[in-house]
Formats: C-alpha cells, structure tokens, sequence
C-alpha cells in the first residue's frame, strides 16, 4: 500500500531538483506528517523534519513580521489540527488550479523562494559594515517557508480572502517565480542587497 499525504496526495513523482537543498526537504513518505518534536534537540534535527510539518509549524507562528510581533498568530497559536486543515484545503485548491501534485507545487515554490545569499554585519575598527554571506541550506528553506506565510496571511488580512485561497496564491505565484509572490520579492531584494555588499 502506498502512503500518500492525508491519504490524498502522492510523494512518488516528487523530487528536489536544487542539489543544496535536497538534504534538508524531508519529503519521507508519511500519511500524516508529525515528528512530536522528536528531533528537537538535536543539531540540525530541523532536516529531519517533513516539509509539510515544518509549513504547519510557521503557520502557527505567522504574526512575526521583521524582529517584532505587528500582528498576532491569533486563533492559530499552537493549534496543529487547524494549521494542517488549512494545508489541506490549500493543496486542493493548488490541485483544482494547477491540474497538478500540490506537494510537487510547493517544493518548488521552496525551491524558487529560496534566497542563495544574504547580508550580515560584521565590525571592523569600530565601524559596521553589511558584507555579503552565503545562505545555508536549512535558512534558505526556513526563509522561503516564512515569507510565503507571511505573504498568505499579509494578503488576506483584513481582505475578502481565506487564508487556504491566499496561501494557495502565493504557493502558485512562487512556484511560477511570479513577482506576485511576497516570497519571490523577499528574496530579490535579499539577494540584490547582498550583491551590494559584496
């Protein structure tokens, strides 16, 4: 018996094509995906983790934007039955839009978002100066998952629009690499910067 995802979506014909971030898309067959935290203290235990457990994860955590909480997580905060019901209805959107594997949609659009290097600011005789730095796999993965949230929940704040129709947008806008995407956006400005401070 194959395991698919919630029963419904198949992992089979799903790949990770960008070589530095195969190792750290968990894409392990499982019918529902929940580690109960058993990977939580070990070093770089966020690898083991499936994909869509990580995105029910920064969905219950979505009011960050920048440093500070502008706006809270409200009814979300650490509920992972609702942060899972919304990926559902998400992925059957995604499926009913784009005539395709929702979870092959989005590990692309993970793919595309990610940013491939970023800025730091390091000191030197006592001044502060932005140098560019590489971005490491698992951070590339984390950004790319954070700012498509944010972009979900930033468009349907105070909007005509659920939050499973706005995430799917931005799901499908990424994966197209669609400056629609606050994803795709973040992640140009995070690499023109760094391009800057080379």
């Amino acid at each position: 018996m194959k395991m698919k995802l919630f029963g419904r979506w198949d992992y089979e014909d799903v790949t990770v094509e960008d070589p530095g971030l195969r190792d750290y898309i968990n894409l392990k067959p499982m019918l529902i995906p929940y580690s109960g935290g058993r990977h939580q203290k070990h070093r770089f235990g966020k690898a083991k983790i499936p994909i869509i457990e990580r995105l029910a994860g920064r969905l219950m955590t979505s009011g960050h934007l920048g440093k500070k909480h502008k706006w809270t997580s409200e009814h979300q905060t650490g509920k992972k039955y609702n942060a899972y019901k919304i990926i559902i209805r998400t992925f059957e959107i995604i499926e009913k839009r784009t005539k395709q594997n929702p979870l092959k949609v989005f590990v692309k659009a993970i793919e595309n978002a990610a940013p491939r290097e970023e800025t730091t600011t390091i000191e030197y005789g006592g001044a502060r100066y932005p140098k560019a730095v590489d971005c490491s796999p698992q951070r590339r993965v984390d950004l790319a998952i954070r700012h498509m949230v944010w972009g979900a929940f930033h468009g349907s704040r105070k909007k005509p629009i659920s939050i499973e129709e706005a995430l799917a947008e931005e799901i499908i806008n990424a994966y197209n690499n669609s400056l629609k995407s606050y994803a795709i956006k973040r992640k140009l400005e995070i690499e023109k910067t760094a391009e800057s401070a080379r």
